[in-house]
Formats: structure tokens, C-alpha cells, sequence
């Protein structure tokens, strides 16, 4: 199967940017859209105890409805979630997207996203689910598990769209965001937009001697291409860069393989990604 641009799309407010940026994506890389709802089943409560002092017979009553409600629940869950589906495709063919798929599945985004994993050329989400408090400065439970546990590019992205115009790397020498400069250079999603590589450190030979590799590559593939060498913590200033620039589209290695960097919920890409207002592009 063609890999594809993928959308996870819920009841929540960034459903309609999660679909905007999904149909850019598709557009711009000539890749098939596939629309992506998962009903999550698993119960949001703490099953009530029914055991106390009540007939038995009362007691399997009781438990016989609530099987009745559970089931009542999931077709309307199914229902609407087909609904969002229908409207998410509807959304794309406004979007310039002709033809897109759905898949409708039950059981967890993350185990779901696993299993579809090998059809995944970029998946676009949205920086919270449809459970969490919109005026939240966190990230969505879901979103920080996928990112940890999905190998694909991952597009993160806010309520609204709007094509990038500025683009920022945020670029540290390392293997992954190397892969990420090669990666920008060829991609047709980024076709046309300036590139601004950002290394956040001291002014050295080797820092120096990586943006210039970084801003070689990107040029002789035709890119208008800035680089910066700044001093400072990294997240307030690749902020201050974004906000000083224009830039109005991130790309970032995601979270490290080492054991200790994979349990620190507080590290930079976390950081960076709660705090961002615009789409922050996640490369493995």
C-alpha cells in the first residue's frame, strides 16, 4: 500500500486544522489521505461497586442495564464518529483533495496508530483530544504517547490553518536532525518556503562548521536558507527566533532513544510542543 498522509481527527477543536493541514500535506507530497477515528472504549470511570447491601437480583439487574447502557454508547459513539468522518472528507474535497479514505477502529489512538504504522508517511494530530480542557497549556495524554511511541513524522498542529510561509529548524548536528535538513531539502512540502536553521549554543568552529553543511544542503536544493548561531536556553530562544522571524512552522527532532531521555516528560520537545502556536513538524 502507498503510504500515506494520516489524520486522527476526534470531537475536539482542532479537529477542523487537524483536517486543513492534512489536506495541505497530501496536496504537497502527492500522497493519499486517509480521515482516521478512534472510538477508546476503555471505560473514563472507576466501575461503581455494586456489591453492597442489595438483593442479588436487584444487583444483576443493575448490571444487566449498565450492559445495555455501555452498548447504547458505543453505537452512538460509532455513529458519530462516522459523522466526523463524512464531514472530515466533505472538508477536504473543499480543500482541493478529491479523494480521501476513513478508517473507523475501536481501542486506543496509540495501539491503533501502531498497527497502522507501515502505512504512515505523516500523521497530523491535534495538540489535545477532544477530553482535555481547551484553555489547557498541556499537551493531550494521547498526543505525548504517540509521539513517544510512533517512528513516523508527526505533524502537530493548531485549532486553525495557515499555509507556512517561514520555516525553523532547530538544528543541533545530531543524526536525527541531519536527516531532518536532507529531508526538508527534497520534500515537496516544503517547495518554495524559506528555511531558517537554528542552532541553539556557543559560536564554535564545529557549530559554525554544521550550519554551514545545513544551509549547503538546503541551497543547492534550491532553498532560500538563513542560519543563526544563538547563545541561551534552548526553548526561550528558539521562541524569541520564531517570534523575531515570522515563523509560523517548527521542525524538531522528537524525544531521544536513551531510556532516561525517553522518561523525561519535561524535556525540550515536550517544552516546545505545549507551548507552541503554531504546527511543530516532529522528525524520528
Amino acid at each position: 500500500m502507498t503510504a500515506q498522509v494520516m489524520a486522527a481527527i476526534d470531537g475536539s477543536a482542532f479537529s477542523e486544522g487537524v483536517c486543513d493541514y492534512a489536506a495541505w500535506a497530501s496536496r504537497a507530497l502527492g500522497a493519499p489521505l486517509t480521515f482516521l477515528h478512534v472510538n477508546d472504549n476503555h471505560p473514563q470511570t472507576a466501575e461503581a461497586d455494586l456489591s453492597g447491601n442489595i438483593g442479588l437480583g436487584s444487583r444483576e439487574r443493575l448490571l444487566e442495564e449498565l450492559s445495555q447502557l455501555d452498548e447504547q454508547r458505543a453505537k452512538v459513539a460509532q455513529e458519530q464518529g462516522r459523522l466526523m468522518l463524512q464531514a472530515a472528507r466533505e472538508r477536504a474535497i473543499e480543500d482541493g483533495v478529491a479523494e480521501s479514505g476513513t478508517r473507523q477502529r475501536n481501542g486506543t489512538l496509540v495501539e491503533t496508530l501502531e498497527e497502522l504504522a507501515d502505512e504512515i508517511r505523516l500523521l497530523v494530530v491535534g495538540k489535545r483530544g477532544e477530553a482535555a480542557h481547551q484553555d489547557s497549556g498541556h499537551l493531550g495524554s494521547n498526543l505525548e504517547r504517540v509521539v513517544r511511541s510512533l517512528h513516523r513524522p508527526i505533524l502537530m498542529v493548531p485549532a486553525s490553518f495557515k499555509p507556512p510561509s517561514r520555516v525553523m529548524l532547530a538544528f543541533d548536528g545530531s543524526k536525527t536532525t541531519r536527516k531532518g535538513v536532507e529531508m526538508l531539502a527534497k520534500s515537496p512540502l516544503f517547495e518554495g518556503v524559506p528555511v531558517h536553521v537554528v542552532i541553539v549554543g556557543a559560536e564554535t568552529g564545529d557549530n559554525r562548521s554544521q550550519l554551514d553543511w545545513a544551509l549547503t544542503t538546503l541551497g543547492e536544493a534550491g532553498h532560500a536558507a538563513e542560519g543563526a548561531i544563538r547563545a541561551g536556553e534552548v526553548e526561550a530562544t528558539l521562541h524569541a527566533y520564531q517570534a523575531e522571524q515570522g515563523i509560523d512552522l517548527l521542525v524538531m527532532g522528537a524525544y531521544g532513544h536513551s531510556r532516561i531521555r525517553h522518561l523525561l516528560v519535561g524535556s525540550t520537545t515536550s517544552e516546545m510542543l505545549r507551548k507552541s502556536h503554531i504546527p511543530v513538524l516532529l522528525l524520528r
